[in-house]
């Protein structure tokens, strides 16, 4: 490999350490535990007005999350046809994780009194992430080999889960010591951590957007973008509903991530409800999964390349069934933190292995690799807004995060059935 080459590499999995500090700080750590806390001390109790509407606080975040991914999933078909059509992958990342890394700026301002903002500003964040998402993810079978995959997907990853946990470890240190810092008190650091989130995550974007490819091969003809972007994600829905095994993978996907996203959105939230964990602790669980899922993005790489995809992707999805058990059956703290053990060594490599092995599917030398990256992005999506939804209405009418969790495991049984019947190709894909 030459050094532009790397370079290049090293940028695309660059953007994994400038965004992922908004998928942990805002939607896994503290951002949940602060909202819990703001939003009761508020109403006094559970119960919450939005909008003239009461609701649970924690049935709201969630169904704000399964809008937010809902609003992308409607919107990035057509965006990634555009972008392929035109040329203009990077462009669109762009406008999203401004988007995003903007409105978590904003979450600073979110003090509990003026709930509708607050959740407006984190619809919005989770917006740009999830949008920028699609087209970071376009882009590795662009910049890389078939044989590559693997090893670039886990490296984005791990690269992701180190820069998160150092910022998260900053804001933990600001929360728990605010007078160090001249913070008034651990709930304004909290607010501080979201305005770090948002410079943190435009700041080092810088990279990438300066070194990856500013345009892709696009359509010389003159027509309109948006009709183009149209026909561009049409034509690539026509031929995936003739890949059989790319179907199935992505059904299989649908019902595994409903239950992967669901558990990374909520799992403090379970913690904060079921087991009356403090704050500081739920962050520490969280800080745990990520340290684990660098090792377990690796681990799994390591398997894939040893026994293949499939393999690697069912041995996660089977340990993903028994962690949904386990849950509805912990009751203590170390119990919490051994599931935690285990959540982060899946966590890691099923995201990465995922990507990999959906680029493998990827028809060989095509340029529509963001319209083909949409439909696995908006496949992940809908597994959140149903995951989430799901999660969110059993609890409504539970009352009851266990059963929640119990009813995940369905999820990942109806991927695995799936997942068998997909063939992964056993030749590599050259990129020219």
């Amino acid at each position: 490999m030459n050094l532009d080459r790397k370079k290049v590499h090293f940028a695309w999995a660059m953007y994994d350490w400038a965004n992922s500090v908004y998928s942990l700080v805002i939607t896994s750590t503290i951002f949940p535990v602060y909202y819990n806390s703001v939003t009761k001390s508020v109403s006094g109790s559970d119960i919450v007005s939005f909008f003239g509407f009461d609701i649970v606080n924690t049935v709201l975040y969630s169904w704000s999350i399964s809008f937010s991914f809902l609003v992308i999933a409607i919107l990035s078909p057509l965006l990634s046809g555009m972008a392929d059509y035109g040329g203009k992958k990077l462009l669109f990342m762009e406008i999203f994780a401004l988007l995003g890394s903007i409105s978590c700026i904003g979450l600073f301002f979110f003090d509990g009194t003026n709930l509708e903002f607050g959740i407006i500003c984190s619809v919005l964040a989770s917006v740009g992430y999830a949008g920028s998402i699609v087209f970071y993810n376009a882009f590795l079978p662009e910049i890389s080999n078939s044989d590559e995959y693997d090893m670039l997907s886990a490296k984005g990853f791990a690269l992701g889960y180190i820069g998160s946990v150092i910022l998260l470890i900053i804001n933990l240190v600001m929360i728990q010591k605010p007078e160090f810092f001249g913070i008034e008190d651990g709930g304004v650091a909290a607010r501080w951590s979201f305005l770090m989130t948002g410079v943190w995550w435009a700041g080092f974007a810088l990279i990438p957007f300066n070194v990856l490819p500013r345009k892709s091969k696009k359509n010389d003809k003159e027509v309109s973008l948006l009709w183009a972007g149209y026909k561009e994600i049409n034509t690539v829905f026509k031929e995936l509903r003739r890949k059989p095994d790319m179907k199935r993978f992505l059904l299989s996907f649908l019902f595994y991530s409903m239950g992967v996203q669901t558990v990374m959105y909520m799992a403090a939230s379970f913690g904060d409800k079921e087991l009356a964990l403090e704050g500081d602790k739920l962050i520490i669980t969280i800080l745990i999964i990520q340290v684990v899922a660098i090792l377990g993005s690796y681990f799994f790489a390591w398997v894939s390349k040893l026994r293949g995809n499939k393999v690697s992707l069912m041995s996660m999805v089977i340990i993903w069934v028994g962690i949904c058990l386990a849950a509805y059956f912990v009751t203590t703290e170390m119990e919490f933190y051994a599931l935690a053990f285990v959540v982060g060594l899946v966590m890691g490599g099923i995201q990465a292995i995922s990507r990999s092995s959906y680029s493998k599917l990827i028809p060989v030398g095509t340029n529509d690799t963001a319209s083909y990256f949409s439909f696995y992005d908006v496949t992940e999506k809908l597994g959140i807004v149903f995951g989430t939804f799901s999660y969110g209405f059993i609890e409504q009418f539970t009352g009851s995060m266990r059963v929640s969790s119990l009813v995940l495991g369905i999820f990942f049984v109806l991927g695995m059935m799936f997942l068998l019947r997909v063939r992964f190709p056993g030749y590599k894909l050259v990129n020219t």
